[in-house]
C-alpha cells in the first residue's frame, strides 16, 4: 500500500523553491478552483488545495470534470504573478508541458491537444482549468492571483468512465506509486515553470509545446460555438499562444478563448 496522502509528507519532497506553498487537503468539495477563487484575496502566500473528491469539478467553457476517490487526481493552485494580466493569456499552455515534462519523467508518455488538454494514446488522461482572482489581494495588490486547476484520471472504474463525455485514458502507474511523491513531483515542476515563464514569457515554452503537440502537422476541425467552421493542418503555436492552422496555403491564427478542435478524423 502506498502512504495515505498527508500534507506534511508533500512537503517533505518539495524542493527550496516550493516549500514556500501553503498545502491544504480535505476529504470533499464542489471545486477546489472555486474555493481557492473565493479566499484569493486574502491569500499570504501560494497555496495548494487538494480534495480527495470533488463534486462539482470544472473544466474548460463551463464543462464538468469527472472524478472519484482514489481513482483521481484533483488539486488546485493559487500563485501570484507579477506579469500583467495580458501577458498571463498562454499559461495553461505553460502548465501544459510542465505536466507534460513530469509526467514523462514518471514513465507516462503523453502528449498536448491545445490548448489545456493533456492526452495518452490520443485520449485524455489530464485536463488544465486557469482562472485569474478578479478581486485584488491584500497583502499583494500588485499581483494577478491565478488559479490553477489540474485533474489526472489515474484509474477509470467503470462508474466514472460512463460519465466522461470524451475518450479518456489512465495512468496505472501514476496509481500505484506514492501520491505524496506524485504530489510533490508535479510541484517542484510547476514553481520551476514559473519561475521561468515570469522571466521570459510565454516564448520560452513555444518550441517545447509544439514538440509535445499531438495533432502536430496533422488535419484538424476548428469549431466556433459548438459548429465546425475550419478545418486544415495544424502548424503549431505562435509566441501568443495562438493556433497556427494552415488552410489551402493560407495560414489563420486561433485563440484558445473563441474555439475549440479536433482531429478530422475523430
Amino acid at each position: 500500500m502506498t502512504e495515505a496522502i498527508s500534507a506534511n509528507r508533500i512537503a517533505a519532497g518539495l524542493d527550496r523553491q516550493a516549500r514556500k506553498i501553503a498545502i491544504e487537503i480535505i476529504d470533499e468539495t464542489g471545486s477546489t478552483n472555486t474555493d481557492l477563487l473565493k479566499r484569493a484575496f486574502a491569500l499570504s502566500s501560494p497555496t495548494m488545495l487538494l480534495a480527495r473528491r470533488q463534486t462539482a469539478g470544472r473544466g474548460r467553457g463551463g464543462k464538468v470534470w469527472h472524478s472519484a476517490p482514489d481513482a483521481s487526481l484533483t488539486f488546485s493552485l493559487a500563485w501570484p504573478f507579477l506579469r500583467p494580466a495580458a501577458e498571463l493569456a498562454g499559461l495553461s499552455l505553460v502548465i501544459g508541458v510542465s505536466l507534460a515534462r513530469s509526467l514523462r519523467e514518471l514513465g507516462v508518455l503523453v502528449t498536448l491537444k491545445w490548448p489545456n488538454d493533456v492526452l495518452k494514446d490520443g485520449k485524455k488522461l489530464a485536463g488544465i482549468l486557469v482562472e485569474r482572482s478578479s478581486e485584488p489581494n491584500r497583502q499583494a495588490p500588485d499581483k494577478n492571483w491565478v488559479i490553477i486547476g489540474i485533474g489526472i484520471n489515474l484509474q477509470l472504474p467503470d462508474e466514472l468512465e460512463t460519465q466522461i463525455s470524451q475518450p479518456a485514458a489512465e495512468a496505472l502507474w501514476l496509481s500505484n506509486m506514492d501520491k505524496n511523491l506524485l504530489v510533490a513531483t508535479l510541484l517542484n515542476q510547476l514553481v520551476g515553470t514559473f519561475t521561468q515563464f515570469e522571466s521570459d514569457g510565454l516564448a520560452a515554452f513555444v518550441t517545447s509545446w509544439n514538440a509535445l503537440h499531438a495533432y502536430d502537422r496533422k488535419k484538424v476541425i476548428v469549431f466556433r460555438d459548438g459548429q465546425p467552421k475550419h478545418s486544415g493542418m495544424v502548424v503549431g503555436i505562435d509566441e501568443y499562444g495562438r493556433l497556427i492552422l494552415e488552410e489551402n496555403g493560407n495560414r489563420t491564427a486561433f485563440s484558445a478563448g473563441e474555439v475549440s478542435l479536433r482531429q478530422d478524423n475523430e
